[in-house]
């Protein structure tokens, strides 16, 4: 790696642009530079550092002779790869959002790419990082998947364990319950056996939560029709939308 940031020293790359060329942050090229074996980058960032350098393995890297055509061949390589970046980056429309939001979503897609393309473990990845979408959407809804995330951070050593930056007490108490937990779980305090019971209520409650949303949709799908029926419309679109949402509040506010 030492030889590789000497060459990068030669062709006169900075970090800046190098980041821009793959997709990261700059601190992100200083952990990458950092390991002692280029193989521990991500496959893709390993590919597109070797298609800079107009080489094939890390092997070759030894045998590059930093000349005139090779600069500009490199440097033409590195401006059409940063256009490109640039490209992605007003596909994506991440205007509106501030720097370090411009930063995190380009690494999250590259991150979720290369573990999505592992052939060992893709499936299994696809499947986590559903559960993981389906915890975004709920995440306004319910607090605690902001602490769960927050809990794991600071225990993966990525953020000072004493930040809290939701509510306080509430983060410091769930935090406190899941390390309990966790401790419990690693430490062989548990088993399938003695949390039978506590599965069984927790299937439970998940069923009665479902009746409970089957319960409103088909309430709320009563109260539309009797909207339409009431201002005389045969369905629902977007012309007649707002009118039908009012009627509808009205009609609920009957029953109060």
């Amino acid at each position: 790696m030492q030889k590789l940031n000497s060459l990068f020293q030669n062709l006169g790359i900075s970090k800046v642009r190098l980041a821009k060329y793959l997709g990261v942050s700059r601190q992100m090229v200083y952990n990458y530079l950092e390991f002692d074996d280029i193989n521990k980058w991500p496959k893709e960032k390993k590919i597109l550092l070797f298609k800079l350098l107009g080489i094939e393995s890390e092997k070759e890297i030894d045998d590059i002779e930093v000349n005139t055509d090779y600069i500009m061949g490199v440097e033409n390589r590195l401006n059409q790869g940063v256009k490109s970046a640039s490209d992605a980056e007003n596909f994506l429309d991440l205007r509106g959002l501030d720097r370090d939001a411009q930063k995190l979503i380009p690494e999250m897609i590259e991150l979720l790419k290369d573990r999505l393309r592992d052939e060992e473990k893709g499936k299994e990845n696809f499947k986590a990082f559903t559960y993981l979408y389906h915890m975004l959407q709920s995440m306004n809804n319910v607090p605690e998947m902001k602490y769960l995330f927050g809990y794991f951070s600071k225990t993966m050593g990525f953020t000072n364990p004493e930040e809290y930056v939701f509510d306080e007490d509430k983060q410091y108490i769930f935090e406190g319950i899941l390390y309990t937990a966790l401790t419990l779980y690693n430490n062989g305090g548990a088993s399938r056996t003695k949390l039978k019971e506590s599965h069984k209520r927790w299937l439970k409650d998940i069923e009665v939560k479902k009746e409970e949303q089957q319960s409103r949709t088909q309430q709320l799908n009563t109260v539309k029709l009797q909207a339409l029926a009431e201002l005389g419309y045969s369905e629902l679109n977007t012309s007649n939308a707002e009118e039908v949402i009012e009627k509808m509040a009205e009609i609920e506010s009957r029953k109060v």
